[in-house]
């Protein structure tokens, strides 16, 4: 395995640094060659409790958890060529690629962990992958070590380059790339990636501490695509963004602030500087006369003050990383560096605590602990009710695909068969069918008692003259038509009939009936002429019940079915369904007019009832003549009167005349004769027939009108409400052809389930699945 540097470079370390050494003594802690960048006693209780924490945190990262949790974390950003890499191998103790262009092209997280002497030095190389190649979240996390343990630190940097190539390429193998020496030129490769190169170095000569690498933001197209420049930043966004990651910022003192990205970055997401860490790297290159201008960043006197201040680190330049500078005279030279330049040589020592690497790493250590002692109580408390939505939302999917669909659909149209039953046979909810029905069947009822005859027992030239009032015997049983009992003229709404209208048909009908006797057809004609009515109305009740019907049941088939697979099955089920309910809506328009062809023919054995309202009827009617012969008779008294007055006859009143009429009538010798006889000498009113004829229709029309507004809803209630689940479960099944040759395959089309609803199932399912792994972890120490 080729490797850019040797044992004896910069990445070779056995020395490090103590963070127990006071501000004065950190310009001669460099001599110390036991001390490493690290805590140096692997024992203390400070350094136990950090070790403890970041590798709880590393766990949970392990599981994937940081997508819907904001777990601790360090990340380093910075522009490219801000000195980024060199940082990170200060802290790390090993060496980072380095090519022209952008270097880490997918974030590097690298873990630290201290371990006594004499455990050796050891370094994991593992890629970590959270997205698949389309750019969607994983389940829970895969962690796959990329190689064997490397224990020489000169081979880390050729391994982490392999395994960014490996993640930039994921359709080659990674055993390929993790011992082939070809380069990749098959226009595949990926410009960037949000998947993990995950270092962990452990060593007598490492810090406690864990951070995350992300690439370096790009100044201009120069150094990369308008498509590259976007994506690193809203990678370096979706890190910085969450109030438990720490930014590290690198900012290079041989540039303006002002015009470095990072900078602005950091100041959108962390306004107020609480979790920012700034650190100036190469302040070897700052111009003359310039040193006070970063030493006030150091002092956190600029414009961006940050809680816990800035930093200030010298790594190696480019000729002494060409002449193969070891870690440990890097750092000697970084103390040196510090301790002969006036501007940083001169600041009082409350602000030399913010020089040099290790006191960098010292505090970095510390305020991601503290950060993780802090957030453990309300990562436990997030992700339990996380996982509490994630089971609800998992619940109120639909019920996944079985191994076995076709029982699963055989009872479902059982289920379904059930609750069109209850709901056809009625339930006690304001909207249900019966009940958004039955104003329908009042409106039919009405409209059919609106057919009643109006006869009226008086000649039509006396229409304006006279009115008649309401059948007062029809109170008890016609309350519901609501009467007005105040009007002159409330009998019926159709057009008047009048009693010589009845007469004329009479006689027009007359072929050889006896005298006295008038013609069956008469009322035959007057019954057909009602019936006929009946129609409209009757098939606008059927149409009516139909479209409330079918409503109620395509709502029952969408709410019991729609959740199921694609929803093809409600589909073709609502499709089925219509087709019946269309045969059954033909089937009673077919009853209906059968209905109607009985009562085309007058017939009726109610002979009581019938006889009863004609009686009833007649006398009403009669009563209104017999007013008409009072009212001839007192016209005869008056002509009588009339010619006294021109004979010069003395009669004082009516009265008078009358006794003279009867005194005449004894002197002719006809005796017992009474004033109220006085009528019979009056022509006979002929109408009798046609007072029978009004009575007998009238009566016949209470008869069958009753008999017809309940057999009309009672067919439609039959042949389509309660009819529309006839033959149903039987017919579902044979026309899905679910139990067919075919059967298997149909139900299978049918339970396929939708791909929104299986997206939705397995994001949910990943997210569960990642919750419960980093539960598990949480539950060692809670």
């Amino acid at each position: 395995m080729s490797s850019a540097s040797t044992p004896d470079t910069y990445h070779d370390s056995d020395a490090g640094s103590n963070p127990s050494l006071s501000a004065s003594e950190t310009t001669n802690s460099s001599k110390t060659s036991g001390d490493g960048v690290g805590l140096s006693n692997a024992h203390d209780q400070l350094g136990r409790k950090r070790r403890y924490a970041l590798d709880l945190v590393n766990r949970l990262q392990n599981t994937g958890i940081q997508t819907d949790i904001d777990l601790p974390q360090i990340a380093v950003i910075g522009n490219q060529s801000a000195g980024k890499s060199s940082l990170i191998e200060a802290i790390s103790g090993t060496t980072l690629p380095r090519a022209s262009g952008t270097c880490t092209r997918c974030p590097t997280e690298c873990r630290l962990t201290n371990v006594a002497a004499p455990a050796r030095w050891n370094c994991v190389v593992s890629i970590r992958t959270i997205t698949d190649s389309t750019g969607q979240h994983l389940g829970q996390a895969r962690n796959e070590p990329f190689g064997e343990v490397i224990y020489n630190k000169a081979e880390v940097e050729d391994r982490i380059r392999r395994a960014q190539r490996a993640i930039l390429n994921p359709h080659i193998p990674r055993s390929q790339i993790l011992t082939g020496d070809e380069e990749i030129n098959d226009g595949r490769t990926l410009t960037f990636s949000s998947n993990y190169v995950s270092l962990q170095i452990s060593g007598p000569d490492v810090a406690d501490l864990s951070f995350c690498d992300l690439p370096g933001l790009i100044r201009s197209t120069k150094e990369g695509s308008t498509n590259d420049i976007a994506l690193v930043e809203g990678l370096v966004e979706s890190y910085i963004k969450k109030p438990s990651c720490i930014i590290l910022l690198t900012v290079s003192c041989e540039t303006d602030p002002q015009n470095q990205g990072a900078l602005q970055l950091a100041r959108e997401y962390d306004p107020e500087g609480l979790r920012t860490v700034g650190v100036l790297t190469k302040p070897d290159r700052i111009s003359a006369g310039d040193e006070e201008d970063w030493v006030r960043f150091v002092k956190n006197e600029g414009d961006y003050k940050l809680l816990n201040n800035w930093f200030c680190v010298r790594q190696p330049n480019s000729s002494e990383l060409k002449s193969g500078v070891t870690w440990q005279e890097a750092r000697d030279k970084e103390n040196q560096f510090f301790t002969a330049t006036a501007a940083w040589r001169d600041l009082d020592p409350i602000y030399q605590r913010y020089l040099r690497t290790r006191n960098l790493v010292e505090r970095l250590s510390g305020i991601l602990s503290d950060l993780i002692s802090k957030r453990l109580p309300e990562i436990r408390e997030e992700l339990h009710q996380l996982m509490h939505n994630t089971r609800k939302d998992l619940a109120q999917l639909p019920k996944e695909p079985s191994q076995d669909p076709m029982s699963d659909i055989s009872a479902m149209i059982y289920s379904f068969s059930s609750r069109l039953s209850r709901v056809l046979e009625g339930t006690p909810e304001a909207e249900a069918l019966l009940q958004c029905i039955r104003p329908a069947q009042n409106a039919f009822k009405r409209e059919i008692r609106k057919t009643a005859p109006n006869f009226r027992p008086y000649e039509k030239k006396y229409a304006s003259q006279r009115n008649m009032a309401h059948f007062k015997f029809l109170n008890n049983e016609e309350d519901e038509l609501e009467w007005d009992q105040d009007s002159e003229d409330n009998t019926e709404s159709g057009a008047p009939v009048y009693i010589d209208d009845v007469n004329r048909r009479i006689q027009d009908a007359r072929t050889r009936e006896l005298p006295s006797r008038y013609p069956y057809v008469v009322e035959e004609s007057f019954i057909q002429q009602i019936t006929k009515q009946w129609s409209a109305p009757s098939q606008r009740l059927c149409e009516l019940v139909y479209r409330t019907t079918l409503d109620h049941v395509l709502r029952l088939v969408k709410d019991h079915f729609s959740e199921f697979g694609q929803g093809l099955l409600e589909r073709q089920t609502r499709l089925i369904i219509m087709e019946h309910m269309k045969d059954r809506f033909e089937a009673t328009k077919d009853r209906i007019e059968w209905l109607l062809d009985l009562e085309h023919r007058p017939f009726t054995m109610n002979t009581h009832y019938f006889l009863d309202y004609k009686d009833k009827f007649f006398s009403y009617y009669k009563s209104y003549r017999d007013q008409d012969l009072n009212q001839e008779l007192n016209s005869a008294l008056q002509a009588l009167e009339s010619e006294r007055q021109r004979n010069q006859f003395e009669w004082s009143s009516n009265a008078a005349v009358v006794n003279e009429i009867l005194a005449g009538l004894i002197k002719l010798g006809i005796t017992g004769v009474k004033a109220v006889d006085l009528v019979k000498f009056l022509p006979t009113d002929g109408m009798e027939g046609a007072l029978d004829i009004m009575a007998g229709v009238r009566a016949y029309f209470q008869v069958a009108y009753k008999r017809f507004v309940d057999n009309i809803p009672s067919a439609i209630d039959h042949e389509m409400v309660r009819g529309s689940e006839r033959d149903l479960i039987r017919t579902l099944p044979l026309r899905l052809g679910i139990h067919g040759p075919d059967g298997l395959a149909i139900c299978k089309e049918l339970a396929q389930e939708s791909t929104q609803v299986a997206a939705k199932r397995e994001e949910l399912s990943k997210k569960l699945e990642r919750m419960k792994a980093g539960n598990e972890e949480l539950s060692r120490i809670f």
